[in-house]
């Protein structure tokens, strides 16, 4: 037996590295994947200030819907002619140039009519415009 203790005690004993590293990834992966974060927001105490009475409410108008066909415009449900269209977005965009308008053209509407919108809409500054195809 004597013999035996020599030979391990002259050979350098060495320590596998890669297994080591691969458990400790595993460990990583595993608390991380198990992590239960709290809700930090949730537990905030802070009191925020009383909205003002007394202050106006803005009035930020809802989508804008121009549909453009082949007979003209119809302006949020309405049929209107282009002079009537212009008041109606000119009021709009009194109230808020920032109003998303949405302007849906059929296939068969004459593109002339798509570029009338989209200058009224320019000449107003409205900023928000969306066109879509139908």
């Amino acid at each position: 037996m004597a013999l035996r203790r020599r030979k391990l005690e002259d050979t350098n004993p060495q320590l596998e590295m890669t297994p080591m590293i691969d458990v400790v990834f595993q460990l990583l992966i595993f608390f991380i994947v198990t992590l239960k974060q709290e809700d930090i927001l949730a537990r905030l105490m802070a009191s925020r200030p009383a909205p003002d009475p007394n202050a106006v409410p803005d009035k930020q108008p809802d989508l804008i819907n121009i549909d453009v066909h082949r007979g003209g415009y119809i302006f949020r449900g309405k049929p209107l002619t282009l002079d009537g269209l212009d008041r109606q977005i000119e009021r709009y965009s009194e109230i808020s140039k920032k109003a998303n308008v949405i302007i849906r053209c059929t296939a068969d509407s004459p593109h002339k009519f798509l570029v009338q919108v989209l200058d009224i809409c320019n000449k107003h500054g409205m900023v928000n415009l969306s066109i879509f195809s139908l």
